[in-house]
């Protein structure tokens, strides 16, 4: 005889429908929070598809720039008129080409230095003037800002650089009043470190002059004249 289960009660039956319920609700915020971190990491993705790609191009970029020839350097001699201009390339000799109306016409006069395409000689760009290594050996302040107070222990020697240097500057009146010339320099001395350099930048503070500090030994050459030529 079989046996047949009894039918259940209504609370049996809400309390079953209550945990459905439950498991559903967890069910559903769980895909939920899938589907958020999904996206996110899609958004992640794309955005480090599109770092990826540029960087792409810049090295693609990059090795067109080294697959490209090299250009020829020139100097401008002469702008003829509002396309055209005479340049001397490196090599030798000299032609007449055009130039680019995206390059800035301010930058294109005689003496400017200019990159050439080696097949049609056209300016590709237009270079930084090149410096003179001596003078890019030097440290050159158009005004310090180092005044005698900063300096201690050297009264003396102070009063003495005024009178010596600073005076002759400021006021060359007194020594043509008195008939005599002005001395034209002085000749600071001694170990590291004693303040001969803070001497002279205040003196250069006081008189409104430009600072040119150049290390001795660059005047020292292999041939005749070319220090004083320096100097």
């Amino acid at each position: 005889m079989e046996e047949v289960d009894e039918p259940k009660t209504v609370e049996e039956l809400q309390k079953e429908l209550d945990l459905l319920k439950a498991e559903n609700t967890k069910t559903k915020r769980n895909l939920m929070w899938k589907v958020r971190k999904l996206e996110k990491d899609k958004i992640l993705t794309e955005n480090e598809k599109i770092r990826l790609e540029r960087e792409l191009k810049s090295l693609r970029g990059e090795v067109e720039r080294f697959r490209s020839p090299p250009l020829i350097l020139a100097t401008i001699t002469e702008v003829i008129d509002d396309s055209r201009l005479t340049v001397k390339s490196s090599t030798g000799p000299s032609f007449l080409i055009n130039y680019s109306k995206f390059l800035d016409e301010k930058l294109l006069k005689p003496g400017s230095r200019v990159a050439l395409n080696q097949q049609t000689f056209g300016v590709v760009e237009v270079l930084p003037s090149e410096k003179d290594a001596n003078v890019s050996g030097m440290e050159i302040d158009t005004k310090p800002d180092v005044t005698y107070d900063v300096i201690g222990g050297l009264d003396d020697q102070i009063i003495e650089v005024k009178e010596t240097v600073e005076l002759p500057l400021k006021h060359p009146e007194l020594f043509e009043k008195v008939g005599i010339d002005p001395p034209k320099g002085i000749l600071l001395y001694g170990p590291p470190g004693t303040g001969k350099t803070l001497l002279a930048k205040s003196v250069a503070n006081e008189t409104n002059a430009t600072f040119i500090k150049v290390v001795a030994s660059e005047f020292v050459k292999k041939y005749i004249g070319e220090g004083a030529r320096m100097v």
